[in-house]
């Protein structure tokens, strides 16, 4: 018994060590305050991004107290839009023509609630008006959608298509699709749906310049959008002026390092998200949370004049951290570590066993962890008396050596 009392001290005092040891890896830090309960909530701060690792593993919280130092548990919780995509079974049972129309009428297994229905044409490019039209019976129709345009360019520059029809709900048992062209379309298949999105807790963020650039012998216009800071972007809205019908492929990068050269600083660019910049429909390009402060659009214009860009905004979500408090600590919140890994807890598993109502917790200033100053040792040669100490030696030795040869001379 008295040996496992022993083991067990020694766990914990070695533990309390190791954690003291790792608080001291990272290089900031925040108090947490207002820790009364097992579990809380906290909000990121957005002055944390810039100095975390770009997958945010390198958070960590640790709780002080007397004796002890340990670790609470936590995980992230990205407060994004919340998709819900749910596909309808139905039929196409008529393909009819009329004058100039095409009509393809699709019948529901059951009575569904609808707002969506995506179309796949073989047709490669195509610019067409369609309407939409719901019954109950197939008698009598009604006007869901009118003059609604659809558009597919193929060529080596682009291979853009805006081809899903979006509405209000409705809920009917028959769609009659009516395509206003002099030939007959060549429809492929059709996905019927209710898309539902509830939308998460989305910020805008401060662009602090904005530059445009035009490049006639490349055919493209570069915009360079500095932030205020570095922030976990999610989110890129380009509002253009022009009234013309336009359809242009982007490129979206943000600036991952940097060179110090002899002409001067190199930048380095990674790619986001890539698409078509049109004039169909908002112009908003979603990609994975991305840590950045600069970014980089091109628009590549081919032959066609350069648009004219009002306004660029940049969004992205609210990181939430989640906690676990089982003991009565100073609490501190650590990050800035490169080489941290993703640290394992068994919360992450039991995440519906958390209450809902969660009480925030207070995030106090950043502050530099101090690093314990290591003792430097001096060399054994930058000592002048052990110098002279080993040249007296050199000399004492080499002397007898001399002595010693003049005697056996």
């Amino acid at each position: 018994m008295m040996l496992k009392t022993k083991l067990l001290a020694g766990f914990l005092i070695g533990f309390t060590v190791f954690c003291s040891a790792q608080m001291e890896t990272y290089n900031f830090k925040r108090e947490l305050t207002n820790v009364n309960d097992e579990w809380h909530q906290l909000t990121l701060p957005n002055t944390l991004f810039g100095k975390l690792n770009s997958d945010l593993n390198d958070l960590r919280i640790y709780g002080t107290t007397e004796n002890d130092t340990i670790e609470a548990p936590y995980f992230l919780e990205v407060l994004s839009d919340k998709i819900v995509h749910k596909s309808i079974p139905f039929k196409i049972i008529n393909k009819t023509k009329s004058d100039n129309n095409y009509y393809f009428t699709f019948q529901l297994d059951s009575e569904n609630t609808i707002n969506q229905i995506n179309l796949n044409f073989n047709d490669t490019n195509f610019d067409w008006k369609v309407g939409l039209e719901g019954s109950q019976n197939q008698k009598e129709w009604f006007k869901i959608l009118e003059d609604y345009r659809i558009l597919a360019i193929k060529n080596e520059a682009t291979n853009f298509k805006f081809t899903t029809l979006e509405f209000p709900e409705t809920k009917y048992r028959f769609y009659r699709l009516i395509i206003k062209h002099n030939e007959q379309p060549e429809l492929e298949s059709a996905q019927l749906s209710k898309h539902e999105i509830t939308k998460g807790n989305s910020v805008k963020y401060l662009i602090k310049s904005l530059k445009t650039k035009e490049d006639k012998q490349l055919k493209t216009t570069t915009i360079n959008a500095e932030l205020e800071l570095p922030i976990a972007l999610s989110q890129i809205e380009i509002d253009v002026s022009n009234s013309f019908d336009y359809y242009r492929p982007l490129k979206i990068e943000y600036r991952s390092d940097s060179t110090k050269t002899e002409k001067g600083w190199k930048y380095h660019y990674k790619t986001i998200t890539s698409g078509t910049l049109n004039s169909l429909e908002a112009n908003r390009f979603k990609f994975g949370n991305t840590i950045a402060k600069h970014l980089k659009i091109t628009i590549y214009n081919s032959d066609n004049q350069p648009l004219t860009i009002s306004d660029v905004t940049a969004k992205g979500y609210e990181y939430r951290l989640i906690g676990r408090f089982t003991e009565p600590a100073d609490y501190t919140l650590v990050y800035g570590n490169p080489s941290a890994i993703q640290p394992n807890y068994d919360i992450n598993k039991f995440k519906s066993k958390i209450p809902n109502d969660l009480k925030p917790l207070k995030v106090g200033a950043e502050e530099v962890i101090l690093k314990p100053e290591q003792q430097k040792v001096t060399p054994l040669f930058e000592n002048g008396y052990w110098l002279w100490a080993i040249i007296g030696v050199v000399i004492l030795v080499l002397g007898g050596f001399t002595l010693r040869m003049l005697r056996k001379g």
